[in-house]
């Protein structure tokens, strides 16, 4: 090997990907025929999303040495990046058809098949008997494991997916990725209240800062936190509507005399304050900085979390008003207390995921 390519070479293995292209181009100009340098700069061109770029070098070194199986996934790979699947696909099933025993010809083939959510499911299929061959072939290898993570998401094997993962994290345990899917598959077990998964996305963004998943899952998770302040307005209005006696039912049919003395009043002001400093400021306190931080950030940012805030506002607003004003009549209470309940149901039903 030149020694322009072996510098190359330890350039890229320490990801400094950019620096090797000018000696790769300066030594191509003299050797144009050197197909391990056409390799080297489709593998820069690549790990730097110049996919076009990379799509003609490994064209190129296929020309040179037409079947290089290390090329054609290459340039299976590229062309997935450029939107390009049928051919992708057409370059991953003829990596197999040339070198079936060779577990990244799978991986390729398996992760062409995967990528498009909409394909039909005899291709998902496929893609995960793809995975699993090379899973066969390479029991190992991080990345088999991740193939036959992604094929058994798509093909509804969760079971799979699950073991999947356990074993690409413990081959692997530094890749991001599969820290992000472990984090939101703990956070979305059936058990977990919207605090502890806020509090798992919270610790997966100290390990994984910039994973997108986990940035939607911990705004999903406090969104639906901030959902719950509702119900504790609804319960201090449902203590409001105790207080002053509102309505009568068959048990009790008979209504309390108006206005509601003060010690009554300010027992209502107490329970309210308990409902809130124990469901609300209590839980607010004892989470992570990090949840913390993501419920003012999401506030700020989004108008569905405001408009929850301001129903639960609104409502333990009405809930005062009833219980301490010293009314003498119950038109203006009732009037009231349907006003602090109608403003949250309106909008309960269908504002789940609303989040922005």
């Amino acid at each position: 090997m030149a020694p322009v390519l072996a510098r190359a070479g330890a350039l890229q293995a320490a990801e400094r990907f950019e620096e090797s292209k000018p000696l790769l181009a300066g030594h191509l100009a003299e050797a144009p025929d050197d197909e391990w340098a056409w390799q080297l700069l489709a593998v820069a061109h690549e790990k730097l999303g110049e996919y076009e770029s990379a799509e003609r070098a490994a064209t190129e070194m296929l020309r040179l040495s037409p079947g290089h199986v290390g090329a054609i996934i290459l340039l299976s790979r590229v062309l997935l990046r450029l939107g390009r699947r049928s051919e992708a696909r057409a370059a991953a099933e003829e990596a197999v058809r040339r070198a079936p025993d060779k577990w990244s010809s799978h991986f390729a083939l398996s992760g062409v098949l995967v990528a498009d959510p909409s394909a039909p499911p005899a291709d998902h299929e496929r893609a995960y008997e793809a995975a699993h061959e090379a899973v066969r072939l390479a029991p190992q290898e991080p990345d088999t494991h991740q193939a036959l993570c992604f094929a058994a998401v798509r093909t509804q094997r969760q079971h799979v997916a699950k073991q999947a993962l356990a074993e690409w994290l413990r081959l692997d345990p530094s890749n991001t990725t599969a820290q992000a899917m472990y984090t939101d598959a703990t956070a979305n077990a059936p058990d977990v209240t919207a605090a502890r998964a806020a509090e798992v996305y919270s610790a997966g963004l100290a390990g994984a800062p910039h994973s997108s998943m986990l940035r939607s899952g911990l705004d999903h998770a406090t969104y639906r936190l901030l959902r719950g302040t509702r119900w504790l307005a609804l319960v201090c209005l449902a203590a409001a509507g105790v207080t002053i006696d509102l309505f009568a039912t068959a048990k009790d049919p008979t209504l309390r005399e108006l206005p509601v003395p003060l010690g009554n009043r300010l027992w209502a002001l107490v329970v309210m304050a308990a409902v809130w400093g124990f469901g609300a400021l209590f839980r607010y306190y004892r989470m992570r900085k990090g949840v913390q931080l993501n419920i003012r950030s999401l506030v700020r940012r989004g108008r569905w979390p405001r408009i929850v805030l301001g129903q639960a506002a609104w409502t333990t607003l009405c809930a005062l008003l009833i219980s301490q004003i010293p009314w003498t009549g119950r038109s203006m209470p009732e009037l009231l207390f349907w006003a602090g309940l109608v403003v949250p149901l309106s909008t309960m039903t269908y504002d789940r995921r609303k989040t922005r």
